[in-house]
């Protein structure tokens, strides 16, 4: 008679084991890495941690430009040209003012009519800007509540125009402000005498027009077509007309992406200076010359005031900062609109 086997059944290993041994493989960086991503409370720290790393290294990178005109602007010209005005922080050579000179912002308007270049920019700005929303509101309005043959093809061909370089239209531009005559090309027909606007605002104001027109076509048309239908239907049963639906219902409704064109087209027109220092043929107040060419009078043939240029600079920024602050809320709002679809 066999005997009965006394071998006992082989135990499969705890299921606790197994994973305290894949733990023990993943190493530290493996661990806390499941462990981020396992507790809420680990993961909403690792998050809050990121985001004030990036919001140092912004602003570390945006305000350093800042300080370093303040320093030229404190520090005297004569001092600037020796290159000695360093000082060692953590082992790097850091920029500080030597000497407190605050009288610059004060010589900027001395030595040249400072305050007239900046009234240049602000006037080119305020009345580009105001032309920008005119179009840009009708057109948005047409591609973006409006169904017609083409609608695609000519809102692509507005955005395309405006990847073209802003040199390709430079000389037929100055050629044109000239006042010289408009002729067929290969014919030699004349055509008519275009007027002569060089030295004029019309002649900054219209190619600036031009260059920032797409892009707020573009931001409206997006904000326009996102507005229920059942709104403007509801005006237009009143009795009001599309222009009446539009400038009551429609433009209200997009406050924040009108904002977000309207500021984006001023500061964008208030710093330009690639058209306005071919159109003003000289660096003169009285030629419209906008405010980066009242920054560069103060450099010479023979001398270059660094300190007057650095103080013009952070004289000359102020309105935008100002103006970036009253519509900060206006210009998050209207840019993040658009990311998220109902």
């Amino acid at each position: 008679m066999a005997t009965p086997s006394t071998t006992e059944p082989e135990v499969e290993p705890d299921a606790t084991d197994a994973a305290d041994d894949r733990e023990r493989k993943q190493g530290p960086l493996g661990r806390w890495t499941r462990g981020v991503l396992e507790e809420e409370a680990k993961r909403q720290r690792l998050y809050r941690a990121l985001f004030w790393t990036a919001c140092a290294f912004f602003l570390v990178t945006t305000l350093f430009p800042f300080y370093w005109l303040l320093v030229l602007a404190l520090t005297p010209n004569s001092q600037i040209l020796t290159g000695d005005w360093s000082l060692p922080v953590i082992g790097l050579e850091f920029p500080h003012p030597q000497g407190f000179n605050v009288t610059a912002f004060v010589e900027v308007f001395q030595e040249v009519p400072f305050h007239l270049f900046v009234f240049n920019s602000f006037v080119l700005a305020t009345t580009t800007t105001i032309i920008v929303l005119a179009v840009a509101t009708l057109a948005g309005y047409v591609f973006g509540r409006l169904e017609f043959p083409g609608r695609g093809a000519l809102m692509l061909a507005v955005l395309v125009i405006s990847y073209f370089p802003p040199a390709a239209f430079l000389i037929p531009l100055f050629d044109a402000f000239l006042g010289n005559a408009v002729v067929i090309p290969f014919l030699g027909v004349e055509l008519f005498q275009s007027p002569r606007l060089v030295n004029t605002p019309g002649s900054m104001i219209m190619p600036f027009s031009a260059l920032f027109l797409p892009l707020a076509i573009f931001i409206l048309t997006t904000f326009y077509a996102q507005i229920p239908d059942g709104l403007e239907d509801a005006a237009r049963v009143e009795g009001t007309t599309r222009l009446g639906a539009l400038f009551r219902v429609i433009m209200p409704l997009s406050a924040p992406g009108i904002a977000t064109a309207a500021v984006l087209t001023f500061i964008s027109v208030y710093n330009e200076y690639f058209f306005s220092s071919i159109m003003a043929l000289e660096n003169q107040p009285q030629n419209w010359s906008p405010l980066v060419g009242g920054i560069l009078s103060y450099q010479t043939q023979y001398t270059t005031d660094f300190n007057l240029m650095a103080a013009a600079s952070i004289v000359g920024v102020l309105p935008v900062v100002v103006l970036v602050i009253v519509a900060q809320e206006r210009i998050v709002s209207g840019l993040t609109a658009g990311a998220l679809k109902e």
